[in-house]
């Protein structure tokens, strides 16, 4: 690692360069001389403080004690956050050794995809993610999508019947003109007006069967009703012949498309990959376990279906927008050197709905440009819940061994290829039956941990103390783009429950203080923190937005006066900060009134 990609002579010894470079970053030398000064600054604040108590007695005694508190746990957090800033590392795949070596034998990768509720996650918009997926830049025989419908929606089973005879098109269509994004709705949306010759009238037509494909969904979801000539042109309808309700429905797997059947192939006779509907069963009085359930319910499925060694987890409004997202991925799991180590592969989120300033603040600039990429040079990447590369046995609670060897290019499917569609279906309902996991280790040792509103960091601070590395990737081109909440009220529901989740956290048997100790580096606990203890710093600026006014109309100090040299403490800190964080947050990419 960290040697620079050689020349096409280079190919008769390719197999012992790696498959991608890791960069630290610039000025990383600088930056530690700098933090430094700050910190002497904090350290001099805090000795002001505790030397300048007034005694009992004396007004605005405990105002200064609360002034000391509130400066002690800003100065703490601010040096958990230099924990991730002095280790920021980047990676860059070399997908094109990845080519040359593996091309023939490149291993198979899972999609889960998961849905809730078809009115908050329209079926339109569902498809769109898994059509982006099915016509990424990879071998189409070797990759299968899963859609997992909490919702038990007949529409959106619909609406992926409906895309899977799309995709008949559209995944031709995409790897002969090599369109970016790969998501129909994004790229015509990009793209509405095209009059380059070289698309000819493909373009046109494609686009129109898109618009006629969506025409129908939304006009079936809008009427509330399944046309009975559709209903009968699948089997799978026949699942809703029973009483079937959103928190109360039996197991349904429906395979649409299989990938090892030789006729199910694309307009240009290429294999399509293989297409499942799944939903768990799901009872009032059984507990579900959210997005989780639904991801263990994915594994224990596609295991019998597929069993690629690796998966990729999306959350359905989050398209894959570079084609080459999975190659690039397999690049860091691939690797001679290295490869064996990585359970997951975390890419950062992307919106396509932020405005200019951020007024919500989803854009998170800084955390996916410096904060993640920090925690990534730990080898400790946070798992965010999506844009995720999974290896599958970490994620079934593997731990890691240095005698381990990899087994990705034995073919998942063997165990498999006897089986018709129908007995695949009816073997692998049970696995998603409520009782299935009772007694079990499922939600502990094995799949995602049940029990915590963000149940993602902790599934990955697991893995990573089972011995595994995590890596973080933040492509110049996204390789996820999303929707981002769009008014105020959703996404302070949305940050409350990330930061209520995450406090929890450090409170709990999972402190990464307790439950990582000896496991991973302690810069990586600190790191952790940075994000556990983001919740109770709004204890101390609460008190700093509120005490010193207070005490500057009562005539009461809180400060030195701007004659004293303490007060060069006061401003270094406060300036320095300030113009750093500016600095830093508009070279992410932000604005300085989004900051």
């Amino acid at each position: 690692m960290g040697k620079k990609e050689g020349g096409e002579g280079e190919e008769s010894s390719t197999t012992t360069l790696p498959l991608f470079e890791s960069k630290t970053a610039r000025f990383r030398g600088v930056y530690r001389v700098f933090a430094s000064t700050i910190f002497v600054g904090v350290c001099l604040i805090w000795l002001y403080r505790l030397i300048n108590i007034p005694k009992a007695g004396e007004r605005g005694r405990w105002a200064w004690i609360g002034m000391l508190m509130a400066e002690f746990l800003f100065g703490l957090y601010w040096i958990i956050t230099q924990s991730v800033r002095w280790s920021v590392t980047y990676r860059q795949p070399l997908k094109n050794r990845l080519s040359q070596r593996y091309e023939e034998k490149l291993p198979g990768v899972d999609v889960f995809i998961c849905t809730a509720d078809p009115k908050m996650e329209p079926p339109s918009l569902v498809i769109n993610t898994v059509l982006s997926v099915l016509s990424c830049n990879f071998p189409s025989e070797k990759l299968s999508v899963y859609l997992s419908d909490d919702g038990g929606s007949q529409f959106t089973f619909y609406a992926l019947l409906e895309a899977s005879r799309f995709s008949k098109y559209w995944i031709p269509f995409c790897k002969k003109f090599k369109v970016e994004p790969r998501a129909p709705e994004a790229y015509f949306a990009l793209h509405s007006d095209v009059h380059d010759t070289k698309y000819g009238p493909e373009w046109f037509d494609t686009k129109k069967l898109y618009e006629e494909m969506k025409n129908r969904i939304d006009s079936v979801v809008e009427s509330g009703k399944i046309p009975e000539e559709t209903r009968i042109q699948h089997k799978g309808f026949s699942e809703w012949n029973l009483k079937v309700a959103k928190n109360d429905h039996h197991s349904i797997v429906q395979i649409i498309t299989d990938g090892r059947d030789t006729n199910a192939v694309d307009n240009d006779g290429c294999r399509l990959p293989t297409i499942v509907y799944m939903s768990r069963e799901k009872r009032p009085q059984q507990p579900h376990n959210f997005k989780a359930g639904a991801m263990n319910a994915l594994l224990r499925v596609s295991s019998e279906i597929s069993n690629a060694p690796f998966i990729l987890n999306l959350d359905c409004d989050m398209y894959a927008n570079n084609a080459d997202a999975i190659r690039e991925a397999l690049c860091f799991f691939l690797d001679e050197k290295t490869g064996h180590e990585t359970a997951y592969v975390q890419h950062p989120q992307f919106y396509n709905n932020l405005t200019k300033n951020d007024i919500y603040g989803n854009a998170c600039f800084v955390t996916n440009a410096v904060e993640l990429a920090g925690l990534g040079g730990y080898g400790a990447a946070l798992y965010c819940g999506t844009g995720c590369f999974h290896r599958r046995e970490c994620l079934c609670g593997k731990k890691y061994s240095k005698g381990y060897t990899e087994k990705w290019n034995i073919d998942g499917q063997k165990s498999t290829i006897d089986k018709s569609i129908q007995e695949l279906e009816e073997s692998t309902k049970p696995l998603i039956d409520c009782i299935y996991e009772k007694g079990s280790q499922w939600g502990k040792e094995m799949g995602l941990i049940y029990g915590c509103p963000v149940e993602d960091i902790v599934t990955g601070l697991a893995i990573q103390c089972r011995g595994w590395k995590s890596v973080y990737y933040n492509p110049e081109r996204p390789s996820f783009v999303g929707v981002a909440p769009n008014t105020l009220e959703i996404a302070l529901v949305q940050q409350k429950r990330w930061s209520e989740g995450m406090f929890q956290i450090f409170f709990s048997e999972y402190c990464p203080f307790i439950y990582g100790h000896g496991k991973i580096h302690f810069g990586a606990q600190m790191g952790y923190c940075l994000y556990l203890l983001w919740a109770p710093v709004s204890f101390p600026t609460l008190y700093y937005a509120l005490v010193p006014p207070l005490c500057l109309l009562h005539g009461i100090p809180s400060f030195p006066k701007v004659s004293s040299l303490w007060f060069l403490a006061f401003a270094y800190v406060f300036v320095a900060k300030n113009a750093y964080s500016i600095v830093e947050f508009v070279m992410c990419g932000g604005t300085l009134k989004a900051w």
